[in-house]
């Protein structure tokens, strides 16, 4: 029988509570033990028993904590990451890892000298709707794929006071939802041979980038990789192009907004995205299209992944090689957006 692992998370937004805690409160092997926060009233609302510190140096000192989960604002996961590292945890911090490829390297030096495991907190691998699209490229149906237009559409007009909002280092929709499309397209196609990034502010007091329009260039095929807040009526998830066949998926993975309504796994048909998928492929001379159910999505899958590693009994689930190429490429994808061009991506800059 493994040792079950207690769990401390820094802070208590809404990372926190939609996602992490309900996740780690989900696994077997995990126990939630205490959480960092100025609001126990806050905490303890939702998590009675679960014991609240007054600070992240409070939290990291504590003996019986073996992972802590840094889910704050961008330009303190460094930092944080830092210490929890020194103080002898295994570390998880949410996406995006670092705000530069600088702090991404120091990170992974130093769990890799503390012997401990850091891992990132990518969880969009484990959509319902990237699940079938990876499954649906893996099958060969599509053929070569030429054309992959990848949508993360939203309607949030109002500009809110929060530190996604602020014009701060690692602000912005690049940085929030570009690290989620950058690391799926890694997934399914690798480093790209370059990148062109095209930003904008499109809402009212915007303070950061609440658009962008990213191409990354395979050969002759092409990856887009799309973001807005101002799409009532948004478009595809995924648009596939193949030599052999086309994928078209609608909507977003439900898992979000279930972990909002306070749903928590597992829970019946968790994960199960109601909206189906369609495959065309050209058969006897006539597009031939039907539908498809969409794999179940699993966040659990990640925080389930992460206790294995740590007992030595699987691989880490997002590793920080893996994580610091996703910061590469948010931070080629500026430079491009600055100088208006399009920029190659060498191998060599994205390792550790």
């Amino acid at each position: 029988m493994l040792q079950t692992l207690s769990v401390g998370i820094v802070g208590y937004g809404y990372a926190t509570k939609t996602f992490h805690a309900p996740l780690i409160a989900g696994v077997p092997g995990l126990r939630l033990a205490a959480i960092s926060s100025s609001d126990p009233a806050k905490v303890h609302a939702d998590w009675p028993d679960v014991q609240v510190e007054a600070t992240a140096a409070a939290l990291f000192a504590r003996a019986d904590i073996d992972l802590v989960v840094i889910p704050t604002p961008n330009d303190t996961h460094f930092p944080l990451a830092c210490a929890g590292l020194a103080a002898g945890k295994h570390v998880v911090v949410d996406k995006p890892f670092t705000v530069t490829s600088d702090e991404a390297r120091q990170l992974q030096a130093r769990a890799q000298a503390a012997g401990r495991l850091l891992s990132v907190f990518h969880n969009r691998r484990w959509d319902a709707d990237f699940l079938t699209v990876r499954k649906v490229i893996a099958s060969g149906e599509l053929g070569q794929i030429v054309h992959f237009e990848s949508h993360f559409d939203r309607y949030r007009p109002e500009v809110l006071n929060r530190w996604r909002e602020h014009a701060d280092t690692g602000g912005g929709l690049w940085y929030d939802l570009g690290a989620h499309l950058l690391d799926q397209a890694l997934q399914l196609f690798g480093l790209p041979e370059s990148i062109m990034l095209d930003l904008a502010q499109q809402r009212d007091g915007a303070k950061t980038p609440d658009w962008f329009h990213a191409v990354l260039h395979y050969g002759q095929s092409r990856i887009i990789l799309h973001g807005s807040a101002l799409a009532l009526t948004p478009g595809p998830r995924f648009t596939v192009h193949g030599n052999l066949g086309s994928f078209v998926k609608m909507g977003l993975d439900p898992q979000e907004d279930a972990l909002k309504a306070g749903k928590r796994p597992p829970a019946p048909d968790w994960g199960v995205d109601q909206l189906p998928a369609a495959v065309s492929v050209w058969a006897d001379g006539a597009c031939v299209r039907r539908e498809i159910t969409c794999v179940e999505g699993d966040y659990p899958a990640y925080y389930r992944a992460v206790r294995d590693a740590i007992h030595g009994k699987g691989i880490n689930p997002v590793t920080a090689n893996e994580a610091m190429q996703v910061i590469g490429l948010i931070e080629l994808g500026l430079r491009s957006a600055r100088e208006g061009r399009t920029m190659p991506v060498s191998s060599v800059e994205f390792q550790a």
